[in-house]
């Protein structure tokens, strides 16, 4: 019985301390696929719902970047590489917009919600990111200008549906986050080229339409 506990112990600190299936993730989002990713602020390990950031009521913990900043996003393989050796349990952090894909991410319930319309629809979908909170639909990038005219077409948008263009960020699998595990709900199909993703368009009016009916319309977590 001492050795089946021991062997436990083990295989739940190695999952914790993520090590090579982060490495491996990682890699394969940026040299693969052409993911600029960076290692995000890790959960604080006095507190799992704090951030090892310093700020001491933040919203995301280790779902963020932090040190390195977002700038700092990259498809190099040697930094990868530098990264999550040293830092084995960081959470990935894609860098959203420009060659990567953007996001348009709504709580989970919602977007649970959104997912099941869209297959009745018959719409095909790419990747969806999955955090025990929120769901993030992964989109192909966006300028400003389109999201804004996209966005006035709509009598209402609830201030709980977020944007993740240029400049935004999402923590992707098999990150461990303050607020828990991050995973796809919808996996990429196995293949070395960067997955499919659907346009913003086809996506929003089904976001729109769930977050109305859940009645979620003020930002949550």
């Amino acid at each position: 019985m001492r050795e089946i506990l021991g062997k436990a112990r083990r295989l739940l600190s190695k999952r914790n301390d993520g090590g090579p299936e982060l490495i491996s993730a990682a890699l394969t989002f940026a040299t693969e696929w052409q993911w600029p990713v960076l290692p995000g602020a890790a959960p604080d390990p006095q507190g799992r719902a704090r951030c090892s950031c310093p700020d001491p009521e933040c919203t995301v913990p280790g779902a963020h970047p932090f040190d390195p900043g977002l700038l700092a996003a990259t498809t190099d393989e040697r930094m990868v590489r530098w990264w999550w050796t040293n830092r084995p349990a960081a959470p990935i952090v894609l860098a959203t917009g420009g060659t990567a894909p953007c996001a348009v991410s709504l709580p989970a319930l919602a977007g649970s919600r959104a997912l099941a319309a869209l297959d009745h629809q018959g719409m095909r979908l790419g990747p969806v990111v999955a955090s025990p909170t929120r769901w993030a639909i992964l989109v192909k990038p966006y300028s400003m200008e389109q999201l804004g005219e996209l966005l006035y077409a709509k009598d209402f948008v609830p201030g709980s549906l977020r944007f993740h263009g240029e400049g935004g960020y999402v923590a992707l699998p098999p990150s461990e986050t303050g607020r828990g595990a991050i995973h796809w709900e919808r996996a990429p199909l196995p293949g070395s080229a960067s997955p499919w993703v659907p346009d913003v368009e086809a996506v929003v009016d089904a976001v729109v339409d769930a977050l109305t009916r859940t009645g979620v319309s003020a930002p949550e977590l």
